[in-house]
């Protein structure tokens, strides 16, 4: 039992703690409950998000979000903003291309397939290649550079993705920019040959009238999240050629263009085992690698194989897009669901990721 002495302290301090509670008005003590109790949510995640992905063994399921991004709508814009991602085995705090990870498209053009290793294809200027092409999907870029005096071969970034899935067509691109402004918007969207309007401020969202096209930005501007259900995640961010990259490359960027472009990282929903393209090649089961391990920028070609004749075409040589056939698809991501765990616990996180 606590002592004469022991309780004499603990009166004392509370008669302190009704001084000071009585200091403040009524209004003043519910103003600091509330930043009370918000904290708390904010420790413990405010929002529970649900998957609703068919094969995902997370579908319907609530997962709460993660202290580091608790809500899915923040009013401040500088905060994390929680979404669930389905297949993801770690809790990321990333809303922009991951440069370094597999899917990805970024620099000149550098690309990282579905097994881990980093290789470049430079196609050509102002033409179109395949990306990926798959029964049901065709995802096409348009290139564009420059060829400095005495270059056998043209600098090249990727400006533009063509997608074509079902009936429709959608593209993207980076608009031309003499200068850069991050501040300013420099994409642009079509879907089915018309405009699309996209306004500027994170969090906005357009959809098509199925729904089955989803864009969403992730930034004020220059950067989004292109979803088509079931099928793939694009994540897509604009920047430009700074002058340091001009000058530790020697590209020779004119003062008139900063060869704003794009860099992408796919997420691809059960590829059929036959895919082809650029990238799409790499998720094929069977698949080895050509480029060369060891060399610091090793080279894929393709070119020929997988030129198309405009951003929204899927006639090259290897193209196997047919939306009108039955498919017969394998799931090549349905393996990375056995080590999966949809409780989106502190610890865990899986399932749900930040997006900043």
């Amino acid at each position: 039992m606590a002592s004469i002495k022991e309780r004499s302290k603990s009166l004392v301090a509370i008669e302190e703690a009704h001084k000071i509670m009585g200091s403040f008005s009524r209004n003043e003590i519910s103003i600091m409950f509330l930043v009370f109790v918000s904290g708390l949510l904010q420790i413990h995640g405010a929002d529970k998000l649900t998957c609703y992905r068919s094969e995902s063994p997370c579908r319907f399921k609530q997962m709460p979000c993660p202290a580091e991004c608790p809500l899915k709508s923040p009013s401040n814009n500088t905060d994390k903003v929680c979404y669930v991602n389905c297949e993801s085995p770690v809790c990321k705090a990333d809303s922009k291309p991951n440069c370094n990870g597999p899917g990805s498209a970024c620099l000149d053009p550098r690309f990282i397939g579905a097994d881990g290793i980093v290789f470049y294809f430079h196609g050509k200027s102002n033409e179109h290649f395949s990306l990926v092409s798959d029964r049901d999907l065709q995802i096409n870029a348009r290139f564009i550079g420059l060829r400095p005096a005495g270059r056998s071969r043209d600098f090249t970034w990727i400006q533009a993705l063509g997608i074509l899935f079902n009936s429709h067509s959608f593209s993207l691109e980076a608009e031309r920019a003499a200068t850069w402004d991050n501040k300013v918007d420099h994409l642009k969207f079509t879907y089915d040959g018309e405009e699309v309007v996209i306004p500027a401020g994170r969090l906005s969202e357009w959809k098509s009238s199925q729904s089955d096209l989803i864009v969403q930005r992730t930034s004020t501007s220059n950067s989004v999240l292109v979803t088509l259900p079931e099928i793939a995640e694009i994540s897509v961010n604009v920047v430009p050629i700074t002058k340091e990259d001009d000058r530790i490359h020697k590209y020779q960027i004119p003062k008139d263009d900063c060869f704003a472009h794009l860099e992408v990282q796919f997420r691809f929903h059960g590829l059929s085992s036959k895919v082809e393209g650029v990238l799409g090649r790499t998720y094929q089961p069977d698949f080895k690698n050509p480029a060369k391990p060891g060399v610091a920028m090793p080279v894929v070609g393709g070119d020929k194989e997988y030129k198309t004749s405009s951003l929204l075409s899927a006639d090259c040589n290897a193209c196997s897009f047919s939306p009108n056939e039955p498919s017969n698809k394998e799931d090549l991501k349905i393996k990375q669901y056995s080590f999966i765990d949809c409780s989106g616990g502190s610890k865990s996180g899986n399932g749900i990721v930040c997006r900043k």
